[in-house]
C-alpha cells in the first residue's frame, strides 16, 4: 500500500432563490443539480459504503443556501413533477436516439426512487453517512460572499461566517469544524475570524500555501496551521487536472455525454410550452455524445452509454493508479506519509461530467486493489497533531489565482454597493437594533444584504453567461435591502403584500443573528 493519503473534497453549493410560482429558471437549476449530483452522489456512497472491501472518505461542504433549498418544503414538493415533465419530453426524442433515451429514462426513474425512498430528505442522508464517519461535512459563507471583497467592513466577512455555522448547526445538527472558503479566496487575517466562529480548518489553492511565509517544508502535500489557529491544506493539480479539465482531461473524452447539447434546445418551442415550460432552455435531458474534437455541436453524434459507462471505469482505474504512483514519489522525497488534495465542484460529478458518480464509485471500488487509501480532513487533522505554522498568502482557486475573476470591468461596481451597505446595516442595528418593533425589519434587510453579497452573481457577469438575470437578482436584493433600510430609518411599515412576498421568498436564515453588525461593546459604554 502506498504511503499516504487522497482526500477527495467535493463543494456543494448554489445560489439561493426561492420563487413563489414554478418554472423559472433558477429553479431548473436547483432540480438538475439535485437529480443529476446530489442523489447519484448519495447512491454511489451508499453501495460503496455497503461494501466491506471499500473505505469511501469523502469531505463535502454543504453550502447554507444549498442546505436551505434542499430542506425547503415548496421547493422540494415540485421536484417530482419537474422529473416527471422531463420524462415526457423524453419520449419524444427521435428513433435513432433510442439507446440514450432508454438509458436516461431509467436513470430519471431510479433517481425519482431514491427520492421516494428518502422521502426528499436528503440532508439527513448526508447526515447519517457522517455519523458513519464516512463523510465530513463543512460549511461555507453564509451566501457564498467572495470574503476578500468582503473585508470593509469587517462586519460582511463576521456576517456571512456567523450566519453559516448556525444554519449548518440548525440543519446538520452539530456545528461544522471545517469551511469551504467561497472560491478558496483567502486574505490576511481571515483565519482569525474563523477561528472566533470556531471554525478550525480550509481549503486553499496550492499557491496559497506555496506562496505562504515562510515557504511549507512539504508544499501542498501536509497541513499547515496559520498564525490564527486554522489548519489548511491546499489543492494538488497533478490530482485534479485529470478530473475538472474538459480539454486536458477524462471529461472531454469522445464517448462521453455532451454536455452544450440538450432537447430542450432542439425540440418546438411549442412542445415545451404545452408541458408548462415557457422558453427554450437546458431541460437536462442529453442525449448526444463529445464526439471528435473538430465535431460541431450541430453534428454531434448519438450518446452511447455502454461505451462511456466503459471509458469511465477505464478513467477511473488509470487515476487510482496516477495517485498511487504520484504517492509513491512522494514517499521518496518526504520524510512523513503525504497528503493529496483534490478538490472539486460537487456538481462537476454528474451534472456537468454525466458519468462522474459512475467515475467516482469506480475509483472508491478500484483503490484497495491498487493501494490507495482515503481520507477526511476532519481524520486527517486528527492524525497530525504537530503542524508548521506559515502565513498563508491571499489567493482564491479563479483564473490567474487571485481576485481578478471578482474584480474586474464587468462587475467592479458591485462592490462599492456591498460596501455602502454594509456600513448601512450597521448603522442600522446600532441605532434600532434595541428595538423589539424593528426586529422583523432588521432580520429580513440582514438577509437582503447577505443575498446580495452571493459572488455567484459576479461570477456569472465576468463568465457573460446569463448575465440579465444576474443583475437582477444583485439589483433585486439591493432595492429590497434599501426599502427595508429606508423604512426602519423612518419608522414606517412596508406595504403589507410586499413585505410577505419578500419574506416568502427570501426566507432563508430564519433565525438570524444581527450581532456581526452590532457595535463593538466599547462602542456603546
Amino acid at each position: 500500500m502506498a504511503a499516504g493519503h487522497l482526500a477527495l473534497i467535493l463543494h456543494g453549493h448554489l445560489p439561493f432563490v426561492r420563487r413563489l410560482e414554478p418554472g423559472s429558471l433558477e429553479e431548473d437549476w436547483f432540480h438538475q443539480a439535485v437529480l443529476e449530483s446530489y442523489l447519484p452522489l448519495l447512491g454511489t456512497l451508499q453501495r460503496s459504503v455497503a461494501d466491506p472491501a471499500q473505505s469511501p472518505f469523502l469531505t463535502l461542504s454543504l453550502s447554507p443556501p444549498l442546505l436551505a433549498m434542499l430542506a425547503d418544503p415548496l421547493l422540494c414538493s415540485r421536484f417530482p413533477d419537474w422529473v416527471d415533465c422531463r420524462q415526457r419530453l423524453l419520449s419524444q426524442a427521435r428513433a435513432e436516439y433510442a439507446d440514450a433515451a432508454g438509458a436516461l429514462g431509467h436513470q430519471l426513474e431510479a433517481m425519482l426512487g431514491l427520492w421516494r425512498e428518502l422521502r426528499g430528505r436528503l440532508i439527513p442522508a448526508f447526515r447519517d453517512l457522517q455519523h458513519q464517519g464516512v463523510v465530513d461535512l463543512l460549511t461555507c459563507a453564509a451566501t457564498h460572499g467572495y470574503l476578500p471583497l468582503l473585508r470593509e467592513p469587517r462586519s460582511a466577512v463576521v456576517g456571512q461566517l456567523r450566519t453559516a455555522v448556525a444554519h449548518h448547526r440548525q440543519q446538520v445538527g452539530q456545528a461544522p469544524l471545517g469551511i469551504w472558503l467561497p472560491e478558496c479566496a483567502y486574505f490576511e487575517g481571515l483565519d482569525r475570524l474563523m477561528a472566533a466562529e470556531g471554525l478550525r480548518y480550509a481549503v486553499l489553492d496550492g499557491h496559497g500555501l506555496l506562496h505562504g511565509f515562510p515557504r511549507p517544508r512539504y508544499g501542498v502535500y501536509a497541513p499547515i496551521c496559520s498564525p490564527g489557529a486554522i489548519a489548511f491544506v491546499g489543492r494538488d493539480s497533478a490530482a485534479t487536472l485529470p478530473v475538472w479539465s474538459a480539454s486536458d482531461g477524462y471529461p472531454g473524452h469522445t464517448s462521453y455525454r455532451e454536455f452544450h447539447r440538450d432537447l430542450g434546445w432542439d425540440l418546438p418551442l411549442e412542445h415545451l410550452q404545452q408541458s408548462g415550460i415557457p422558453s427554450q432552455r437546458p431541460l437536462g435531458l442529453k442525449l448526444h455524445r463529445v464526439g471528435g474534437a473538430s465535431c460541431a455541436l450541430a453534428f454531434k453524434p448519438p450518446y452511447a452509454p455502454a461505451a462511456a459507462q466503459r471509458q469511465a471505469e477505464a478513467d477511473a482505474v488509470d487515476y487510482v493508479k496516477g495517485r498511487v504512483q504520484q504517492l509513491e514519489g512522494l514517499q521518496r522525497m518526504v520524510d512523513q506519509p503525504p497528503l493529496l488534495v483534490a478538490p472539486f465542484d460537487a456538481e462537476l460529478f454528474g451534472h456537468w461530467w454525466y458519468e462522474g458518480p459512475d467515475f467516482l464509485g469506480t475509483v472508491w471500488r478500484e483503490a484497495p486493489r491498487h493501494g490507495l487509501a482515503f481520507t477526511t480532513l476532519r481524520r486527517c487533522f486528527e492524525n497530525r497533531p504537530q503542524l508548521q505554522v506559515c502565513r498563508p498568502a491571499p489567493s482564491s482557486w479563479g483564473q490567474g489565482g487571485y481576485h481578478n475573476y471578482w474584480l474586474n470591468e464587468s462587475n467592479d461596481w458591485i462592490v462599492a454597493q456591498w460596501h455602502r451597505c454594509g456600513l448601512r446595516m450597521e448603522r442600522l442595528v446600532a441605532e434600532h437594533g434595541h428595538r423589539r418593533r424593528r426586529q422583523r425589519l432588521l432580520r429580513q434587510a440582514a438577509r437582503e444584504l447577505l443575498l446580495a453579497q452571493s459572488s455567484d452573481w459576479s461570477f456569472i457577469l465576468r463568465a457573460d453567461t446569463t448575465t440579465e438575470l444576474a443583475r437582477q437578482r444583485i439589483n433585486c436584493h439591493l432595492g429590497r435591502f434599501r426599502q427595508l433600510a429606508t423604512a426602519i430609518e423612518q419608522h414606517e411599515q412596508p406595504p403589507v403584500a410586499w413585505l410577505k412576498t419578500v419574506e416568502d421568498e427570501d426566507n432563508l436564515f430564519q433565525d438570524i443573528d444581527l450581532s456581526p453588525w452590532s457595535p463593538p461593546p466599547s462602542a456603546t459604554a
